[in-house]
């Protein structure tokens, strides 16, 4: 039987609200999304951390293009400290004379002598132990010709070269200019990466590997550069080696050379390690963008060129962007000057008369309806960022045909309809939700039974809190009591919901169920019945966030990273509910990271592990005998406790056994 990667479990839900403050923080600190002023733009920390990211990102793509002297421009205007590393240095020497002789003329090859005896000479001799051997050897350039693919300097006239110096700078700049991506980036790195190793430790392909294998690269940065100096530190944990090879996926002394570089510090190493992986990132540009309209973290523009791919009925223009066939290796920042971008409409025939069945009039009455969400919650829409993306990206509003405009503005009603159902939910107005819904589509809660006892039981509960127990047993009676006949799951619900009539003060909302989690189970479905399919980050996010439970219940230990990388806010631990986090749109834009700052204790069981998890190996085996066998033998840890299982917990036994 063919094996297929488990479904994404419900005890695996996410917080989308953690979600969306992590993914604002994201768009505001990559400046995707207009500043709310410009002095907040210019003073806040993110701006200085993304300065300092597009200067790494200028040298590493000047680099690639070859342009040396560009290079120790730029580094002698914001790092020259680099420059007086000569390990470094002379890479770069090197890689200029090759360049220089790369043009082929006769100016250029005097240059590229020139180089030789005034810079690239001097520096071989005090570089590191190999490079006077690797200045002796680069001088047979001179001879063999750079399209000699036989030569023995074949390698050194590769523009592969070109993109390795420029990884390896970039790492070590990374690390100098503290120019780290923001914290989603690296999350979304780290959960794909256990994802895969999941998927593949237990033979099964991944639901979501049509994206992933595309988002994240399996090409990494070059290491940077250990200090000689620091060859001498003091021997670290094992504990933190061998928590830093399995979670980035590094040999041993990969690990203890990325524990030399961050001097110790594990979160600074794991942090270097995770940067070094390379993302896509016009995609993620583009997975965020999709993710920010579907929320209302920013404006609907349904004109973007990158749109996402939303798909939606006929009156929705899809936008696509074809594949790229570039190398992977190639710079994020890629123009899209020549670019063959194709607007087509979409082919299926489904009309809002489908999905708006009334018997009378029905497409009037969904058009009413969605044009009545409109005058709802008109400062909320005015608190949405607007998206500007990456400079690189954008094309002019001309090149987009009128009638692509125009059909976007009925989608543009949907999504606003949609964003007020939700907001409205969050608010606990659940009276006023079931309304605008019934009224859009007297079938959607026949065919969403639950999301309907869900409202029901906000408004009981509203009822019961403003003491009119009059009015909230006839909610009861009328929707509750029959939802919970035709399904006897409710019933267990429907007990404790009216248990809140005994006490009232106990009954309130945020101690009964999330009303944001209740908002955004509305705000898929009814996306569905408009035709407007969830985000692609919302299925990663589902995937990946199930693998991370999966992984570390197989590792029996808590993941030392997830607090670092908010990994433990996005789980909604506590599925009755967790209080709803009281923050706009707006506001998660400008201070999305400050939400993350805020004690997870809500989210965590008490012993400090996450429920999903199992938060050790106790009873199994010493934690010692476990580190010792990770570490000779070189296995997982999951793998070591299956081996010391066998052998009464005894490390010396299981060496000695797979060694005899």
């Amino acid at each position: 039987m063919e094996s297929s990667c488990p479904p994404v479990s419900p005890s695996t839900p996410v917080n989308w609200e953690s979600l969306d403050a992590l993914v604002a923080d994201f768009a505001a600190s990559e400046n995707l999304i207009e500043p709310a002023s410009p002095s907040q733009s210019s003073s806040s920390p993110s701006s200085t951390s993304y300065g300092s990211r597009t200067i790494n990102r200028q040298i590493r793509r000047s680099l690639e293009n070859g342009e040396i002297d560009r290079v120790i421009e730029l580094l002698k205007a914001h790092a020259p400290c680099i420059l007086e590393d000569h390990r470094i240095l002379f890479r770069l020497e090197k890689q200029k004379f090759i360049e220089l002789l790369r043009k082929g003329t006769e100016e250029d090859r005097d240059a590229a002598i020139e180089c030789l005896r005034k810079c690239l000479a001097p520096c071989a001799l005090d570089a590191y132990p190999e490079a006077y051997e690797e200045f002796k050897h680069i001088l047979l350039a001179f001879i063999y010709d750079k399209d000699d693919q036989s030569s023995p300097v074949a390698d050194e006239w590769s523009e592969k070269k070109r993109f390795e110096i420029a990884g390896l700078m970039s790492s070590v700049l990374r690390a100098h200019l503290h120019a780290y991506d923001p914290f989603f980036a690296m999350t979304l790195r780290y959960l794909i990466s256990i994802h895969k190793e999941y998927c593949f430790r237990q033979g099964m392909p991944s639901p979501i590997s049509d994206l992933t294998e595309r988002l994240l690269f399996k090409e990494r940065d070059p290491p940077a550069t250990v200090e000689d100096i620091l060859y001498e530190a003091p021997p670290f944990d094992e504990v933190d080696i061998q928590a830093l090879l399995h979670a980035v996926e590094l040999s041993r002394q990969g690990a203890v050379d990325s524990l030399r570089f961050a001097k110790g510090d594990l979160h600074l190493a794991f942090q270097n390690e995770l940067c070094r992986m390379r993302l896509n990132v016009p995609m993620l540009d583009d997975l965020v963008h999709e993710y920010c309209i579907y929320r209302g973290i920013v404006e609907c523009d349904m004109a973007s060129p990158f749109g996402s791919q939303m798909h939606v009925d006929s009156d929705l223009v899809r936008v696509e962007k074809p594949e790229d066939g570039a190398s992977e290796i190639s710079d994020e920042l890629t123009t899209v000057q020549g670019m063959d971008t194709e607007v087509r409409y979409a082919d299926e025939t489904t009309s809002s008369h489908e999905i708006c069945s009334t018997s009378e009039s029905p497409r009037s009455t969904c058009s009413r309806a969605l044009r009545r969400s409109r005058n709802y919650g008109t400062g909320e829409r005015s608190k949405r960022k607007r998206w500007r993306g990456r400079q690189e990206y954008l094309i002019s509003m001309d090149d987009l045909s009128e009638s692509h405009l125009s059909n976007a503005r009925l989608s543009d009603d949907k999504y606003n309809f949609i964003l007020e159902m939700k907001e409205l939910t969050s608010r606990g107005m659940a009276m006023e939700v079931f309304e605008e819904i019934n009224n859009m589509d007297p079938d959607f809660f026949k065919q969403n039974p639950l999301l309907q006892f869900q409202l029901k039981q906000v408004e009981f509960l509203n009822l019961v809190s403003s003491g009119d127990n009059a009015n909230a047993l006839r909610i009861a009676c009328s929707h509750l009591g029959p939802l919970a006949a035709k399904d006897p799951e409710l019933l267990k619900p429907l007990k404790e919901t009216l248990m809140a009539l005994l006490r009232p003060e106990e009954g309130s909302l945020g101690k009964c169920f999330s009303l944001d989690n209740l908002a955004t189970s509305l705000q898929v479905a009814i996306g569905r019945r408009l035709g407007i399919e969830e985000p692609r980050l919302m299925k990663i996010m589902r995937a990946t966030l199930h693998s991370h439970n999966e992984w570390f219940k197989l590792q029996m230990c808590r993941d030392r990273f997830e607090g670092l990388l908010r990994i433990d806010f996005l789980k909604d631990v506590n599925r009755a509910g967790v209080a709803a986090m009281s923050k706009s749109n707006a506001d998660s834009c400008t201070h999305g990271s400050s939400v993350m700052t805020t004690s997870s204790s809500a989210r965590m069981a008490d012993d400090g592990s996450s429920p999903a998890q199992v938060s050790s190996s106790e009873g199994v085996c010493d934690e010692s005998a476990i580190l010792k066998v990770m570490e000779f033998l070189a296995l997982p840890r999951a793998d070591a406790i299956h081996l010391l299982s066998q052998y009464n917990g005894n490390a010396e036994t299981v060496i000695q056994q797979l060694f005899a």
